[in-house]
């Protein structure tokens, strides 16, 4: 059986190590929600069309999405302090450019270099906490570890609204380097390596090119199709030769990475793991949860900017409730998984609470919804969202063996982003076939309030509508993936395959939750 030295690390030790990762996720974190709020204001500066709005958000996810799988390998061979490092400097250099970037496509190119470093941050994070505890006290840490995250986007609505509107957008970006180096200084100063012992393998390259081949092709596919193809609008018809062209080499590209992988000593993807139960429902339960998340913290500023004329800095503290919510459930969440027996419950019950606040979402919105309103149903979405991917990324990793705690935690990360970035097409497909044209970016120097007629904010509304009414849809599905768990799943035990319990804090088991 093996043993997992950061159990054994000081309190000391344990504590930094923590911190340093927190900061590295509040790194990250901030980023995110910063830009959402500074979004219509880049849309104005760049004059960038409704149909290519949602690239400042995609092109990050994209490099993200295809990264996660490789740092998670990475850090099972390299350590989590070295993988840190190196995804901090990485991010750095592009949020330096993206401030600097001087069009449309420099952006999105920049924000792809994020997205590469981005991707260390999120997935170490979460490794961390199956480096340092025991499974009876994960769920308890990964609640605090998301309520940072939670935090985070606290301060990012209020201080990217602040920002933008003092400054400029370009500062939103600037921001990032002093917390970077913060996070920098403490993870090379006060963090272990955490390595395992044992031989170290080696990375599959072939399988990370073929992953990008399978990934970034389908990716693109689901942002540039089109249900309805607006004249003077990006976009394309699903059924045109470049869309097709693209989804055929997804598909070619997933094929060979299957069969690359499936040979491979030391696979990016472990797909032998899929045939654990825990595994694969959770990996299947975060594709699906994940296409319906990010179509609050994207298009609701859109809403508030352009049809309740709100600032960039009222639109951010409009968007507070919704990352309160997110902090009290997560944290909330953690607490209760790590005192009940099972939590199968806890995350069925905040879906069902999820799917209730998208559909009432979807019935209240109009042009002259009170923002009060809309600000108490995004609490209501945040709570139910906060506890939910973290208590199933525990989960998965009381199911697996130490050794493969990062490569797992970054198969579930992975699912999910994947399921962000194909929603966020899907959805932004949606959104711009039931706009059409009505949000054109207004001409330089225009006021950034009320820039629609009466025509063109209930276009934008209903967009918005429909695009909460399929979030509801699609969180119905996740509650039939997630009651496809075992239902004793707990938070606090794992028990072994083929052998006798381990007692609880025993080193990680290879087990079915």
């Amino acid at each position: 059986m093996e043993e997992n030295p950061g159990w054994s690390l000081p309190r000391r030790d344990k504590l930094y190590t923590l911190v340093g990762a927190m900061l590295g996720l509040l790194l990250a974190a901030l980023d995110q929600t910063v830009v959402a709020t500074a979004g219509p204001a880049i849309q104005r500066d760049f004059h960038i069309p409704t149909a290519l709005y949602a690239w400042i958000t995609t092109a990050y996810l994209v490099a993200n999405v295809v990264m996660v799988p490789v740092w998670g390998k990475l850090s099972d061979l390299w350590g989590r302090k070295r993988v840190l490092l190196t995804g901090i400097g990485i991010f750095l250099a592009g949020s330096v450019l993206c401030g600097l970037a001087w069009g449309t496509w420099s952006l999105v190119t920049f924000r792809f270099v994020q997205g590469l470093g981005a991707a260390s941050l999120f997935t170490s994070a979460f490794s961390v906490i199956g480096d340092l505890f025991p499974p009876a006290e994960r769920a308890k840490y990964g609640g605090l570890i998301s309520a940072t995250f939670g935090v985070s986007s606290v301060l990012g609505p209020v201080v990217g609204g602040a920002i933008t509107d003092a400054l400029s957008w370009h500062w939103v970006f600037f921001i990032n380097v002093p917390v970077g180096l913060a996070a920098v200084t403490m993870i090379a100063t006060k963090m272990p390596v955490l390595l395992r012992d044992g031989p170290r393998g080696r990375v599959d390259w072939p399988g990370v090119g073929l992953l990008m081949v399978a990934v970034i092709p389908l990716l693109v596919a689901l942002s540039f199709g089109r249900v309805r193809v607006v004249p003077g609008q990006p976009g394309l018809s699903w059924t045109s030769p470049a869309i097709l062209t693209l989804l055929a080499t997804a598909v070619a590209g997933a094929v060979l990475f299957w069969r690359v992988e499936r040979r491979s000593d030391d696979p990016i993807v472990d797909f032998a793991m899929y045939r654990e139960r825990t595994f694969g429902v959770v990996n299947a339960a975060s594709f699906i949860l994940g296409t319906s998340f990010l179509a609050g913290p994207t298009f609701v500023p859109l809403f508030l900017v352009n049809v309740r004329g709100a600032s960039a800095t009222e639109a951010g503290l409009a968007m507070l409730p919704l990352t309160f919510g997110i902090v009290l459930g997560s944290a909330a969440g953690g607490q209760l998984a790590a005192r009940v027996t099972h939590m199968r419950g806890l995350v069925l019950g905040a879906l069902m609470a999820l799917g209730l606040a998208f559909a009432a979402m979807a019935l209240v919105l109009s042009p002259t919804t009170p923002v009060r309103v809309i600000s108490a149903l995004l609490f209501v979405i945040g709570l139910a969202m906060g506890p939910t991917l973290p208590l199933l990324t525990i989960g998965v990793q009381n199911a697996v063996p130490f050794r493969k705690i990062g490569t797992a935690t970054a198969a579930v990360t992975f699912a999910r982003g994947l399921g962000q970035v194909t929603g966020l097409g899907l959805l932004d497909s949606v959104f711009s076939a039931r706009v059409g044209a009505a949000l054109a970016p207004p001409a330089e120097g225009a006021a950034a309030s009320v820039a629609l007629d009466a025509a063109g904010q209930l276009a934008v509304t209903s967009g918005l509508s429909r695009l909460y009414a399929i979030s509801a849809a699609i969180t119905l599905l996740g509650i039939v993936a997630v009651l496809q768990l075992p239902a004793e799943m707990s938070a606090r035990r794992a028990a072994p395959r083929g052998g006798p319990p381990s007692p609880t804090p025993e080193p990680l088991v290879d087990a079915a939750a």
